[in-house]
């Protein structure tokens, strides 16, 4: 059952949800925010400050969003018998939350590997955003995902992004720090008390169009940092409906997680995985 409520004064989604919800929990309203079940105009959002204006009609419900079709696996791009990376499509979560615990890269990864056995024990190492496609890294005991971890402010994370405009310096780097904003499940840049540092590089490899191809290495590895860094900056990453413009449902992000190296738990040396972005990457250059 979809409810739909007509807005009375000019107010943020989140905080109109909670007053027309008002015998929910802040929780569930919340949750369900995250779970594209609200649509404002008949638009699904998760975003937690989309603007309201007078006479919008807001609906609570469940709303259809493009879906990936069922996968039944996933490219392996390494395995031994510590690690293994798989190539995470744009659209699909890296683990499961309560509302959605099927389809995700850990169950389907899970399924993949198993062979008349028991499921294989698997533990991410890091996540990806569900919209981020490229490399994604799973340990096969907590032991060796914390002994990986132990070394991950060494690794290389390098990624591929495609935004809007060109910056005004072909390289550089943006070193501001990041903090969560949980009533809008955002992040802020610029100076807080609650704030933690964070460094992005980038790199341009290419523009047309009035966008960019930006080559995107960090250093720490804050939740939405380059998504944040590059709204931040002037030039956001296209298909980013949290901290972009313009986003037009459907859209893929243009972000690729497209190379990694860290330091292996066993082997005791650097490895590198790499894997270039797929075609409907590139294509949101055009």
């Amino acid at each position: 059952m979809i409810e739909r409520f007509t807005v009375q004064k000019d107010d943020k989604l989140l905080n109109f949800l909670f007053s027309v919800l008002h015998t929910w929990s802040k929780k569930k309203v919340k949750e369900r925010l995250k779970n594209n079940s609200i649509a404002v105009n008949g638009k699904s959002t998760t975003k937690f400050d989309f603007p309201l204006n007078i006479n919008d009609i807001v609906e609570v419900g469940v709303v259809q969003k493009k879906s990936l079709a069922p996968l039944n696996s996933l490219e392996i791009i390494y395995q031994d018998n510590e690690l293994i990376a798989i190539n995470k499509p744009a659209g699909l979560l890296s683990v499961g939350n309560k509302q959605e615990n099927k389809e995700h890269a850990l169950a389907i990864l899970r399924k993949q590997l198993t062979k008349n056995r028991k499921s294989p024990d698997l533990i991410p190492v890091h996540r990806l955003d569900r919209e981020t496609s490229g490399i994604l890294l799973f340990a096969t005991s907590r032991e060796l995902r914390e002994s990986t971890m132990g070394k991950w402010s060494d690794a290389e994370k390098i990624y591929l992004a495609i935004v809007k405009g060109t910056p005004k310096e072909e390289k550089g780097s943006i070193n501001q720090p990041l903090r969560l904003d949980d009533k809008e499940y955002k992040m802020h840049v610029g100076k807080d008390p609650k704030a933690k540092p964070a460094l992005t590089h980038y790199q341009l490899k290419e523009s047309k169009n009035n966008k960019s191809l930006l080559e995107v290495h960090i250093e720490t590895g804050r939740q939405h940092q380059i998504r944040a860094h590059m709204s931040w900056m002037g030039n956001y990453i296209l298909g980013d409906e949290r901290y972009g413009k313009n986003y037009k449902k459907g859209d893929r992000m243009g972000l690729h997680a497209t190379k990694l190296t860290i330091f292996h738990p066993t082997k005791k040396k650097n490895i590198t995985f790499e894997v270039d972005a797929p075609k409907d990457f590139y294509d949101l250059l055009n």
